[in-house]
Parts: structure tokens; C-alpha cells; sequence
């Protein structure tokens, strides 16, 4: 099987069930962002100071894969397909991982900078694109039935990449800037 199919060539993409649509819409765009942010997940799992977290970065990928899924798709085709599914005990567990995180961790008492480490920066940036992502589904469900879990689970996402970049922070050394804005 070839990878190009020429389908796309006028803009358009088939989603799951079928139905053609411009590469434009605002579904595309999200499952699109939830793609983004995945392999911005990859790149934070690839780091040396996340081999202890390999697991649950891996788990999360899995669950963003999921989520496009379920984007990705006709309303009335999650409905009626089997396609994986989302459950409250994801969120869960991004709050179970973030509780052991912050055990850990000295109070926030101000604003972080992004940065400071390389790892920390791409974590960072995972954190923006997840918000994106967790936006871009809100605007979708105005227009269009989303499963509310998915909104939640974004949401709860980027809070443990925030958690997630002060641990590394922590770990590797580096300095925790805050912000101290010109008043």
C-alpha cells in the first residue's frame, strides 16, 4: 500500500466513517493540533531525564491517539463504531502522577518563565500546543457534539506538563525563573 493517495490534493480528508472535508474545518484542525501535541509528548519521552517516566508519557501518546480518534470521526460513527475510548480514570491518573510530582516540589509563589533547560523548553511547548488543542475542542463542541472527557483530559494534560516541567526543572538542576514583572 502506497502512503500518498492523491485524495487530498484538492484540501479535502476523509474522515473516520467516510465523509470528505476541507483541511480547513475546524475539526481538522483539532484532531490536527492533537497530532501536534503528541509528537511533542514523543520528543519530552525522549529525553534522558524522562526514562523513569517513559511509561505514563507512553500512556498519554496512546490516550492522544484515542482522542484524535475520536475527533477524527462522523458524530454519529462514535456511536456506532467500536473506536477506543476515554475514561475518567486517564484523568486520573495525570492527577495521581501530578500528586507525586508536587510532594516533591517547593510551593509555587509566582509566575514560571518557560525555559532553563533544553527538555524543560520542549516540555513547555507540549504544554502550549496542549492548550491549543484543549481550545481548538472547546470551539469544536459549539459546533458539534465532543465527548466531554476529552476537553477534560486536555485540560488536565497540560497541568501535569506544567508539574511535569518544574520536576524536571528540579531534577536536572537548573533554575526555576519567575517572573517579576516591570510595574
Amino acid at each position: 500500500m502506497k502512503i500518498y493517495t492523491k485524495t487530498g490534493d484538492e484540501g479535502t480528508t476523509s474522515l473516520v466513517g467516510g465523509t470528505r472535508i476541507s483541511k480547513a474545518d475546524l475539526k481538522i484542525e483539532a484532531y490536527g493540533t492533537v497530532d501536534e501535541l503528541n509528537s511533542w509528548i514523543g520528543l519530552v519521552r525522549d529525553q534522558p531525564i524522562n526514562d523513569a517516566r517513559k511509561a505514563i508519557l507512553k500512556e498519554i501518546q496512546d490516550r492522544l491517539f484515542t482522542i484524535g480518534s475520536d475527533l477524527a470521526s462522523e458524530p454519529e460513527q462514535v456511536r456506532r463504531k467500536k473506536i477506543p475510548d476515554l475514561f475518567e480514570t486517564d484523568i486520573a491518573l495525570l492527577e495521581q502522577e501530578m500528586d507525586k510530582m508536587d510532594t516533591e516540589l517547593p510551593a509555587l509563589r509566582a509566575f514560571i518563565l518557560p525555559g532553563g533547560n533544553q527538555s524543560v523548553s520542549y516540555t513547555h511547548i507540549a504544554r502550549t500546543v496542549c492548550r491549543r488543542a484543549e481550545r481548538l475542542s472547546i470551539r469544536l463542541s459549539k459546533e458539534e457534539e465532543v465527548n466531554p472527557l476529552i476537553i477534560k483530559y486536555l485540560n488536565r494534560l497540560s497541568d501535569y506538563l506544567f508539574v511535569l516541567s518544574r520536576k524536571m526543572t528540579q531534577e536536572l538542576g537548573s533554575e526555576e525563573v519567575n517572573w517579576k514583572p516591570r510595574i
